[in-house]
């Protein structure tokens, strides 16, 4: 699966990006998608995950309740949708694929890896 992502950018404390990650390929396998992040000397991180039939997404702790997951599955494509950004949100947002339904934290879980969007919040 090639993912394509997009909508990064610099934005003031307190606002909101909204990314998207355009997946093409083996789509017509049940795909479940995901978000991680990397800032600058720090491990690449879970951020949110969402299940094949868009009914099932996990988040970890630092966003829950500031961004979501979701996805327009005839146009192959996921979104995250950041509000109330915090500088500590600055890293490099990767999309994710996980050739299987269920979705999931975990990184080695995924299979193909979009290119990374930066996104950079001021404070």
């Amino acid at each position: 699966v090639q993912l394509q992502a997009s909508g990064g950018g610099l934005v003031q404390a307190g606002g909101s990006l909204r990314l998207s990650c355009v997946a093409s390929g083996r789509t017509f396998s049940p795909l479940s998608m995901g978000w991680f992040r990397q800032a600058p000397g720090k491990e690449r991180e879970f951020v949110a995950a969402i299940n094949w039939s868009g009914d099932g997404t996990i988040y970890a702790d630092s966003v829950k309740d500031r961004f979501t997951i979701s996805r327009d599955g005839p146009v192959n494509t996921v979104y995250l949708q950041m509000n109330s950004l915090k500088p500590d949100d600055t890293a490099v947002y990767y999309c994710a694929a996980d050739l299987n339904p269920i979705a999931t934290m975990i990184l080695d879980d995924y299979d193909d890896w979009g290119q990374g969007s930066q996104v950079t919040v001021s404070s």
